[in-house]
């Protein structure tokens, strides 16, 4: 079943190309080719991770290029914490966790601009404990319950 567009959303805030040089500027990537490869693999990371509606509302607050970079790719039945997110992707990447969680905060700084802070509470919400870092946010501890 694919999602419908929810007519309450509006478009994106900002096009692929100024996605592309906020990255670039968070990151320090000496080009825009540089930054669109950090977007295009870390939203192909966090598709791999994200499901439900909080998915269907991320991939409608971004640029049309970067949505597609996120909803190509079928969630993993596997969830990663952060630290297995970061790690997941610099082997894919071929790179080291440190590139891969400098790309990582780079890019995910300014989807949780894009996302705004009720989307970016349910995205987090959803995901296992250390991605609230990635996206730049404190980490607050999760209750636990009594076992």
């Amino acid at each position: 079943m694919y999602a419908q567009p929810r007519p309450e959303q509006a478009r994106p805030a900002m096009t692929f190309e100024q996605m592309l040089e906020r990255v670039r500027h968070e990151g320090a990537h000496p080009t825009l080719e540089r930054a669109e490869e950090a977007v295009r693999t870390v939203l192909a990371a966090l598709g791999r991770q994200i499901t439900g509606d909080e998915r269907v509302d991320l991939a409608q607050a971004l640029p049309v290029e970067a949505a597609l970079a996120l909803t190509a790719q079928i969630p993993d039945t596997e969830r990663l914490t952060g630290w297995g997110f970061v790690k997941d992707l610099a082997t894919r990447t071929n790179t080291s966790p440190a590139v891969a969680r400098w790309d990582t905060g780079a890019v995910l700084a300014v989807v949780a601009r894009l996302a705004g802070p009720d989307l970016l509470a349910r995205i987090l919400q959803r995901l296992p404990d250390g991605y609230a870092l990635l996206f730049g946010q404190a980490e607050l501890c999760r209750p636990r319950t009594a076992a």
